[in-house]
Protein backbone atom coordinates (compact mmCIF):
# COMPACT_ATOMS: atom_id res chain seq x y z
CA UNK A 1 0.00 0.00 0.00
CA UNK A 2 1.15 3.62 -0.79
CA UNK A 3 1.09 6.01 1.59
CA UNK A 4 0.15 9.83 0.59
CA UNK A 5 2.42 12.73 1.07
CA UNK A 6 -0.88 13.85 2.83
CA UNK A 7 -1.42 13.54 6.69
CA UNK A 8 -3.96 10.42 6.17
CA UNK A 9 -3.24 7.64 3.71
CA UNK A 10 -5.81 6.37 1.11
CA UNK A 11 -7.79 4.74 4.02
CA UNK A 12 -8.17 7.69 5.84
CA UNK A 13 -6.00 6.61 8.54
CA UNK A 14 -3.56 8.77 10.69
CA UNK A 15 -0.99 5.90 11.17
CA UNK A 16 -0.11 2.28 9.41
CA UNK A 17 2.03 -0.39 9.81
CA UNK A 18 2.97 -2.77 6.82
CA UNK A 19 4.80 -6.20 6.35
CA UNK A 20 7.46 -6.33 3.04
CA UNK A 21 9.49 -9.00 2.11
CA UNK A 22 12.69 -8.20 0.86
CA UNK A 23 14.94 -10.70 -0.07
CA UNK A 24 17.08 -11.33 3.32
CA UNK A 25 15.08 -9.80 5.40
CA UNK A 26 11.37 -9.03 6.34
CA UNK A 27 10.43 -4.99 6.82
CA UNK A 28 7.90 -3.92 8.68
CA UNK A 29 7.23 -0.53 8.14
CA UNK A 30 5.55 1.96 10.59
CA UNK A 31 4.17 5.25 9.97
CA UNK A 32 2.10 8.06 11.42
CA UNK A 33 0.32 7.62 14.58
CA UNK A 34 0.97 4.75 16.11
CA UNK A 35 -1.80 3.45 18.94
CA UNK A 36 -4.57 1.18 19.59
CA UNK A 37 -6.07 1.58 16.01
CA UNK A 38 -3.44 0.22 14.65
CA UNK A 39 -3.64 -3.49 16.79
CA UNK A 40 -5.16 -5.65 13.88
CA UNK A 41 -2.13 -5.08 11.52
CA UNK A 42 0.44 -5.02 14.34
CA UNK A 43 -0.72 -8.56 14.88
CA UNK A 44 -0.58 -9.69 11.05
CA UNK A 45 2.67 -8.18 10.89
CA UNK A 46 4.29 -10.04 13.72
CA UNK A 47 2.10 -13.45 12.21
CA UNK A 48 3.94 -12.58 8.80
CA UNK A 49 7.18 -12.19 9.88
CA UNK A 50 7.56 -14.97 12.08
CA UNK A 51 6.07 -17.57 9.15
CA UNK A 52 8.37 -16.06 7.15
CA UNK A 53 11.59 -16.53 9.37
CA UNK A 54 14.02 -13.98 7.97
CA UNK A 55 15.82 -11.04 10.26
CA UNK A 56 13.20 -8.52 10.84
CA UNK A 57 14.01 -5.05 10.73
CA UNK A 58 11.38 -2.66 12.14
CA UNK A 59 11.07 1.22 10.40
CA UNK A 60 10.13 4.00 12.26
CA UNK A 61 11.48 7.03 10.11
CA UNK A 62 7.89 8.52 9.38
CA UNK A 63 6.83 7.86 12.97
CA UNK A 64 4.93 11.09 14.07
CA UNK A 65 3.70 9.74 17.38
CA UNK A 66 3.50 6.36 19.38
CA UNK A 67 2.13 5.44 22.70
CA UNK A 68 2.15 2.61 24.71
CA UNK A 69 0.69 -0.04 22.20
CA UNK A 70 2.98 0.70 19.49
CA UNK A 71 5.95 -0.24 22.21
CA UNK A 72 3.91 -3.14 23.13
CA UNK A 73 3.96 -3.79 19.48
CA UNK A 74 7.88 -3.02 18.97
CA UNK A 75 8.76 -5.60 22.50
CA UNK A 76 5.91 -8.27 20.95
CA UNK A 77 7.77 -8.22 17.71
CA UNK A 78 11.46 -8.15 19.38
CA UNK A 79 10.16 -11.19 22.08
CA UNK A 80 8.35 -13.27 19.49
CA UNK A 81 11.46 -12.84 16.71
CA UNK A 82 14.20 -13.80 18.98
CA UNK A 83 12.02 -16.73 20.76
CA UNK A 84 12.13 -18.21 16.76
CA UNK A 85 15.77 -17.67 16.30
CA UNK A 86 15.44 -14.18 14.56
CA UNK A 87 17.38 -11.16 14.66
CA UNK A 88 15.05 -8.22 14.80
CA UNK A 89 16.23 -4.43 14.77
CA UNK A 90 15.17 -0.70 15.09
CA UNK A 91 17.73 1.02 12.95
CA UNK A 92 17.86 5.03 13.87
CA UNK A 93 14.26 5.85 15.57
CA UNK A 94 13.10 9.35 15.42
CA UNK A 95 13.21 11.40 18.62
CA UNK A 96 9.34 10.73 19.08
CA UNK A 97 9.91 6.24 19.09
CA UNK A 98 13.20 6.72 21.19
CA UNK A 99 12.09 9.06 23.73
CA UNK A 100 9.13 6.82 24.47
CA UNK A 101 11.42 3.71 24.35
CA UNK A 102 13.92 5.49 26.96
CA UNK A 103 11.16 6.09 29.12
CA UNK A 104 9.26 2.96 29.04
CA UNK A 105 12.80 1.68 29.48
CA UNK A 106 12.57 -0.78 26.81
CA UNK A 107 15.30 1.20 24.45
CA UNK A 108 18.10 -1.58 25.90
CA UNK A 109 16.11 -4.25 23.70
CA UNK A 110 17.24 -2.04 20.58
CA UNK A 111 20.31 -0.82 21.56
CA UNK A 112 22.32 -3.56 19.39
CA UNK A 113 20.94 -6.03 16.88
CA UNK A 114 18.68 -8.35 18.79
CA UNK A 115 20.27 -12.12 18.96
CA UNK A 116 18.12 -15.17 18.19
CA UNK A 117 17.64 -16.81 21.53
CA UNK A 118 17.64 -20.15 19.90
CA UNK A 119 18.92 -21.86 16.90
CA UNK A 120 16.29 -22.68 13.87
CA UNK A 121 16.37 -25.48 12.20
CA UNK A 122 17.17 -26.28 8.63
Amino acid sequence: MQVSNSEFDNRGRTGGIMFEEQSRTSVVSMWGEIDVSLRGESSAAIANALERAKSVVIDTSRVTFMDSTGVAFLMQMYTYGTQDGLTVTLPDPPPVVRSVIEMLGVDVLFARPAQPAVAREA
